[in-house]
Parts: C-alpha cells; structure tokens; sequence
C-alpha cells in the first residue's frame, strides 16, 4: 500500500514538473517565433499580407484616438469591440500603435461637451445622432464613431460606421466590421507614405473645371500627388524619357494614373495617340465619359430639352480596348428626387420632390472591392455600356442599374412632363443595365498599323503595339465625379462634399467609389482586396428574444454554473472511488 502511494506520489511529481518544463519550452520558442492562430471559420482575426508589409516596417508611432467609448446601444458596443480587437491585431505586429478609447460626452457640462462636439467636427468627424430607447422612454445621444489617427506632424480622420441607403442597421454595422482592417490601415498607409503616386485630371476638352471636381481633388491629395494636365497634341506631356542604363535610355510614364472627367468637346488623332501610348505603357485610366449630352439647366428654364449623342471621337479607341458606350440615356425608376415648382400659395412657389427617371440611383451589387458594400451611387443622364470581345482582357460590370429600368436611344425629348404620369412599368421590365465597368490586361493600341501623320515623324513617341498588364476603369456617366457647388457668393463659391445632393440633403457614394476605383488602379500592394473579405453576420432573433427575453437570459447565466457543477461532482465521485480502494 505505501508503495503505491509513493508509486501515485513520483507520477504526480513528474507529471508537475513535466507541465512546467513543457510550459517554460512554449512560451520560450513563442518569444523566438511569432505566430497566432487564428480559429473563426472566416480568419476574421487575420490580417492581410498587404496589411502585415505595412506595420511592420512603421518607422514612427501611429496614434488612434477612437471617439467610441460610454454607454452606447448595443450595435456601437460590439463596433467599439471589434474596432479595439483589430487595434490589438495591429500592434501584435507592430510597437508602434498606440490607441486610446474616449468618450466625448463624457463632461456633465453642456458647454463643455459642445465644444468638444465642435472640435471633433473641424478635425473631420461627423457625428451621428441617435434616439435610444429605454425604459423611460427615450433620449438623445450624440456619439462619433470614427477615429483620429497621428503620425509626426499629420492627422487624419477616419469613419468607423459607413451608411448605406435602403441597407438594414445591423447589416450597415456588420459591413462597417467588414471594412474595419481596410478603412484603419489604408489611412495608416495614406499618413506614412513619403512618396506619393501622381494623378492627372486630363483638360482641353471641356472637361470638368477645378471647382467642380474640387472635393475629390482634396480627397485624392491625401494619398496621391494631384495635378492639372493640358495635352495640347504634346507627345510627351506623359511620359519622359529615363536613363536604364548608361548607354539605353528609355520612355516612361510620368503619372500612375489619369482621369478623363466629362469631356464634352472632340479628341484629336494626336492627343488620343498620346494617351494610347500612355496605356501601353503600362498607365491606368479612369474614364468618366457621357455619351450623351443632356442639361437640366434648359428644362428648369422651359421645362424640355434634348438629349444628343456627344460625338468625343473616342468610340474606335474605346471599341478596340474592348467596351462599347451606348449613345443612349438609362430611365430607372429607382431615381433621385429632384424639385419641381407645382404652383404658388400667396406668392410663394410651392415645391415638391419627384423621383427623376434619368437620374438613377445605383445600389452597388458586384463583390468586386472597388464596390462592394458601397452606399448608393448617385448618377444623372447615364448611359448603358457593352463589352466586346477581345482576347487577353477580363471585364468586370462594376454598376448597374436596378432591375426597373429601361434605355432610350438618341436623340430623345426630354421633358418635365414625364413626371405628371404614371410611368408605365411594363415598359421597365429589363435585367440590370450595366453603366460600369473594369478592364484589366494587356490592350492592343488603336494605333497599330495607321500612325497619325502629325506624330509619325516625331522622335519621341516610341510607337507600342500592343500594353503591358493594365487597368482601366469605364463608367459612362461624368456627373459621378462631379460635386455640387454653392454661387450664392458668386466672387466665392464653394463645392459641396462629393455625393451631398443638396436639394434632398442625402450624401451618396460617389466619393468612396472614385477613392476606392484609384486605389485600385494605382495600389500595386493588393490593400483594396481586403475589401472582398466576408464576416459572416450571426445576428439574435429578435422576435424570439422579445417573446422570452428572460428565459434566455436565466438559461444563458444558469446553465453553465449548473453543467460546472454537475462536472466537478462526477469528478469528485470518480477520485474518491478510484483512491478509496
């Protein structure tokens, strides 16, 4: 008997000593390698390779300020968690991020909490007002879901909650999660970068002036080096020519990307050439075209106007690439709201909103990152797109138009009459028109085989047949880009934010879409990809919660106590057989 207990005694000896020496062996090889496993059926928890490049090589502190802390419902809690987890995952690969929650309401001054309110503002957080109820009823609370981050001298906000119109509040939430890693690191990246890419807004052919592309010129200045261009038949206003080596030298291109932003006046032979040379080497265009020339100025003033087809001398260029813009316009009944003047009551014109059909609304669909999860998209006078075969190009539809919609070939009347019957929806019944769309591969240049004779002669336009691997991006509607701008101070107008549509007061999509379309032009790393990332929404059933609120609540507390319980007396009753004997 008391060698077995002395027998029983070794064995757990050993057994102790074998636990701490296995102990001591993993947490010193886990102070050598890194690594963390990541066991959630999506690796949520899993940062991006893109994502990992960057923190590791920080080379200063990065400051999160997350205004997502006090008594929030539970939607902001479980952002303001998540948004603290990915935090966490940055610095496991990264010494350099700091953050700290802070709750702006936390002063029991109302003044005081104003100010603070007013500073968050003009640092560029907006805030969002929320009705919570409770059992009092309800109450108002102002809260910021959004960030500040700081890198030496430079500050940059960033929107944790991103909206989405027509989309459910825990669906909006779950992709906001979505993009948590892609909004945080991509304005981390934008902060640290030293040199930045360059990007052209192309002019000389009446595209749009700079006050009308003013907020994302100031957006794109963030991350990228934005400039005004005029081609003016200049072959080499793109590109330059660069040593290789000592004895070779050859042409490259200046800037990483252009946008073509609503012409409304003729391409010549030689500025096309310029810029088709600039594709084949290598260059990415963001192509915002009208094929059809429409303004709401006529009708507002004699409630008709004509849509015309909007001859750029474009149409060979685009087809040899691989795309078609239709000379037609996209009538959907999914449409913005635009005032209309429907009488006067004592002198005083009275107004109302009606859906405009040549206005639509695009809910994004495709799980293309440039796209996906994007709030609506607001668009006027848009025109349909075909893509045409051709070899060694992938085409992906960016934007459609809803399933209620149909087109109308120029050229059309275009009249405010529309609006006084009820449109007639068996005349809606096409599939989703696509108005946008991707190219990516290696182009063949229109030039091939018929030089223009004004370049032909020209030393510096080393003439390629066919691109290097490319992209460009198609959307056939130049308003996307366009903001709206306030002339009440005609010495001092001023832009209105991208996709702010100030008769309605909604903001659309339109800044994410053309950010998010040159980050995936320029961006070389893959960041934008993250985007495509799914979480799975796993959301309680309301009803079923309502119902039985607190038997679920008793069984969710209880029942764990009660299986511990139930374990811990199995086990005692085990030893005390096993030992007894």
């Amino acid at each position: 008997m008391g060698n077995k207990k002395k027998d029983i005694k070794r064995s757990n000896i050993i057994q102790l000593v074998l636990g701490v020496v296995i102990i001591v062996l993993v947490n010193t090889i886990g102070y050598y390698i890194f690594t963390r496993f990541d066991l959630t059926s999506e690796k949520r928890y899993t940062l991006s390779e893109p994502t990992k490049h960057i923190l590791e090589n920080l080379d200063d502190i990065v400051y999160f300020e997350v205004y997502l802390d006090g008594d929030f419902p539970a939607g902001f809690k479980r952002l303001r968690r998540e948004t603290k987890e990915m935090l966490d995952e940055f610095r496991a690969y990264s010494d350099n991020i700091q953050y700290e929650f802070i709750n702006p309401s936390e002063s029991s001054d109302p003044a005081e909490r104003e100010a603070v309110y007013q500073r968050l503002v003009e640092r560029g957080l907006q805030p969002t007002d929320l009705n919570v109820k409770n059992k009092e009823g309800s109450s108002r609370q102002i809260i910021f879901p959004g960030t500040i981050l700081s890198y030496r001298e430079k500050e940059m906000p960033v929107e944790l909650l991103k909206s989405q119109m027509g989309v459910p509040s825990e669906e909006v939430l779950n992709n906001s999660i979505q993009n948590l890693e892609f909004n945080l690191i991509s304005a981390v990246k934008k902060l640290t970068v030293i040199n930045k890419p360059r990007v052209a807004f192309i002019e000389g052919h009446g595209e749009l002036g700079l006050i009308d592309v003013a907020d994302i010129t100031q957006a794109l200045q963030k991350s990228y080096s934005v400039e005004r261009v005029r081609l003016d038949g200049k072959v080499s206003v793109l590109t330059k020519r660069q040593a290789i080596d000592s004895v070779n030298t050859g042409i490259h291109n200046i800037y990483d990307a252009i946008i073509i932003a609503k012409p409304d006046s003729a391409f010549s032979e030689k500025d096309k050439f310029i810029i088709d040379q600039y594709i084949m080497r290598g260059g990415k265009v963001l192509w915002l075209i009208d094929p059809v020339i429409a303004s709401m100025d006529s009708i507002y003033k004699s409630d008709i106007t004509f849509g015309l087809i909007n001859d750029l001398n474009l149409d060979d260029q685009f087809f040899t690439y691989g795309i078609r813009l239709n000379t037609d316009l996209v009538m959907d009944l999914n449409a913005l709201p635009i005032p209309v003047k429907t009488g006067e009551v004592g002198g005083s014109p009275q107004i109302e909103f009606f859906p405009w059909y040549y206005f639509p609304v695009l809910y994004p669909l495709s799980d293309n990152p440039i796209v996906k999860n994007l709030n609506a998209i607001k668009t006027e006078f848009i025109s349909s797109i075909d893509t045409i075969s051709a070899p060694h190009i992938n085409k992906t539809i960016l934007l459609t138009s809803s399933p209620y919609a149909k087109t109308v070939n120029t050229p059309v009347l275009i009249t405010l009459e529309v609006l006084k019957e009820e449109p007639d929806k068996r005349l809606y019944n096409k599939k989703h028109i696509p108005v946008a769309a991707l190219l990516e591969g290696e182009f063949p240049s229109v030039y091939t085989g018929r030089i223009p004779p004004e370049v032909a002669t020209d030393k510096n336009i080393g003439f390629l047949e066919n691109s290097r691997p490319t992209r460009m991006i198609f959307v056939a509607d130049g308003d996307v880009i366009k903001n709206q701008v306030n002339y009440k101070n005609i010495n001092k107008p001023y832009p209105y934010p991208l996709g702010y549509d100030r008769y309605t007061g909604q903001t659309f999509g339109n800044k994410d879409f053309i950010l998010n379309a040159m980050d995936y032009l320029i961006d070389e790393s893959g960041l934008i990809t993250i985007r495509s990332r799914n979480i799975k929404l796993r959301l309680l059933d309301r009803t079923l919660l309502n119902d039985n609120g607190l038997f679920w609540k008793v069984f969710n507390v209880a029942v764990p106590v009660v299986l511990v319980l139930i374990f811990g007396l199995i086990m005692g009753f085990i030893r005390k057989r096993k030992y007894a004997r």
